[in-house]
């Protein structure tokens, strides 16, 4: 997949494509669908597949006091996105002076002049330019006059009827849902970054943990998770069952918000080397024991439930 964080003088081979709109955050199943739709135009007219999508996240701009609630920050969603068999990917970087282009500017200035679109796909909630004056009818109409083929994709929902949408998956894993969220992503949601060197108070008690920060991540509920850990080994990725505390640590009466993840059976070094999380089942809440006795013995029990839930789970 080719990366361009612009959309003004593209190589020829470039221009053209079919393309996906969206800010795509999660990447979830009715992503996929929208993505997918303009696969199969892609596949049929011979043009190349691209996704263009807006980093940051135009929330953060309009909204920068909100607590974060990214489901995939930038490199995470790209790697997604790529495993999606996208052939172009274009990141238009978003700031108050792009903001402020008009619908039809959009549609002129990146779709046409910048991007030569020769079709594009978004979803029935895609909105977009100034004040949001844009939306998929619009696109339609501008697409007349410009020459680009244009195509609505629908709601998708799940069996339960629940519709695929990245504020669903945030409120699943708010309420310390994994799994509900696992299903409407079409995977397990998952964490990822460098692991940070900690109190090691876990290798006290023969539970040493690879810590990892939450930055722009959005916070689940703080607890005690069933996980599975991807190591990172040349090219490939190697995954190891465990256990995870997400929260401040109130027992040792911890500040800093930390993933503590204990790899169950696996006994290398991880500082500094780049890990996955997957939150795959939540065990209970986050809460304060009377002591580290208390705490170690609640550990040994969390880490027996994780081993059940995830065998049953192979």
């Amino acid at each position: 997949m080719r990366l361009f964080r612009h959309y003004t003088d593209l190589p020829e081979d470039a221009r053209g494509a079919v393309v996906a709109l969206g800010n795509f955050d999660g990447v979830h199943s009715g992503h996929r669908i929208v993505i997918g739709t303009a696969a199969d135009i892609a596949s049929a007219t011979g043009k190349p597949l691209a996704v263009l999508t807006f980093e940051p996240h135009p929330r953060s701009l309009f909204r920068p006091a909100d607590e974060p609630f990214r489901l995939t920050p930038f490199r995470i969603k790209a790697r997604h996105i790529e495993d999606l068999g996208v052939d172009l990917l274009f990141v238009i970087h978003f700031d108050q002076a792009f903001s402020h282009k008009t619908a039809q500017q959009f549609v002129d200035e990146v779709l046409v002049a910048g991007l030569g679109a020769s079709h594009v796909v978004a979803g029935y909630d895609f909105v977009f330019g100034h004040k949001r004056g844009g939306d998929v009818g619009f696109l339609y109409q501008a697409a007349r006059t410009a020459g680009f083929g244009v195509t609505e994709v629908k709601p998708a929902a799940d069996a339960t009827g629940g519709v695929f949408s990245s504020t669903r998956v945030r409120d699943l894993l708010a309420a310390g849902n994994p799994r509900d969220a696992a299903a409407v992503l079409g995977r397990p949601w998952e964490l990822e970054g460098r692991v940070e060197h900690g109190d090691q108070r876990g290798r006290t008690i023969g539970f040493p943990t690879a810590n990892l920060e939450l930055g722009e991540y959005l916070r689940p509920r703080y607890g005690v998770y069933a996980v599975r850990a991807g190591i990172d080994q040349g090219a490939q990725t190697v995954w190891t069952d465990g256990v995870a505390n997400l929260g401040r640590r109130p027992t040792v009466d911890g500040l800093k918000e930390l993933l503590e993840v204990h790899l169950f059976d696996f006994a290398g070094d991880l500082y500094g080397r780049h890990l996955r999380v997957q939150m795959i089942d939540f065990i209970r809440p986050e809460r304060k024991f009377e002591n580290f006795d208390a705490l170690k013995q609640q550990i040994l029990a969390d880490a027996e439930t994780a081993r059940r839930l995830l065998a049953a789970e192979a």
